[in-house]
């Protein structure tokens, strides 16, 4: 970061959705469907907590928190948010 303090609300709203699949592969012919409400923080919990092999079938949905956080955020994109929660 820019020396800049970066605030992010981990308690904020939001929603782990998953996409339905086919022999591991996101069927994108279909829409996600839900999996949690609650917090940013425990999204972020839930997702990582599952095997890496199957993140890539999750998003989480979410009220944008420039410019750290957008309003769907990927497994990649989570990944970094969980090791940046470490640190604030």
């Amino acid at each position: 970061m820019s020396g800049t303090e970066t605030k992010l609300d981990f308690g904020a709203p939001a929603a782990l959705r998953k996409w339905p699949s086919l022999g591991n592969q996101r069927r994108e012919d279909r829409d996600t469907y839900l999996v949690l409400e609650g917090t940013l923080d425990e999204c972020i919990t839930s997702l990582m907590a599952r095997p890496e092999a199957t993140r890539h079938l999750y998003e989480i949905r979410t009220a944008p928190q420039p410019p750290l956080v957008t309003a769907i955020l990927s497994p990649e994109h989570v990944a970094e948010l969980s090791r940046l929660r470490e640190f604030l």
